[in-house]
């Protein structure tokens, strides 16, 4: 699938694979001096990039598990998503869930993106839903015995 790649600043890093099998091909930090980001704290960090997602497909920003376990940074939102009609920059929100000052180095890996094609739902109100055995379990509800 061919997805094509803007570069918004010359230093931007285009994504890569890191091997012939990843499902998530890495994002990189654009800046030009390390970011800290406080224990607790949310930190916008730049990609310089925009992608142009073909229609039917969505790009997915997930954590890089080796910054997550590390460095204790993972995106603020959880899952970011790049719509096909979105042109603007990509940003990833990384958050500090650890108890010490993270450093993002310019050119680090920050994030991965998965282009995935999605279904388009269409909603329509009903005054009945077909039931289950499940019902209205919620939350832990399917784990007990």
């Amino acid at each position: 699938m061919l997805v094509r790649i803007k570069k918004l600043d010359p230093h931007a890093t285009i994504p890569t694979y890191a091997s012939s099998e990843s499902a998530g091909a890495d994002l990189y930090a654009c800046c030009f001096a390390p970011v800290e980001i406080p224990a607790g704290h949310t930190a916008l960090i730049r990609t310089g990039l925009a992608v142009e997602i073909p229609e039917g497909y969505c790009g997915l920003v997930y954590a890089r598990s080796g910054l997550a376990t590390k460095k204790g940074l993972a995106p603020a939102n959880k899952v970011g998503v790049i719509d096909a009609d979105y042109r603007g920059e990509i940003m990833v929100s990384l958050y500090n869930h650890g108890d010490l000052t993270q450093t993002v180095m310019p050119g680090e890996r920050i994030a991965q993106l998965v282009v995935t094609p999605f279904l388009k739902a269409e909603f329509e109100l009903s005054e009945e839903l077909s039931d289950t055995v499940r019902g209205e379990g919620g939350f832990g509800s399917t784990g007990t015995r």
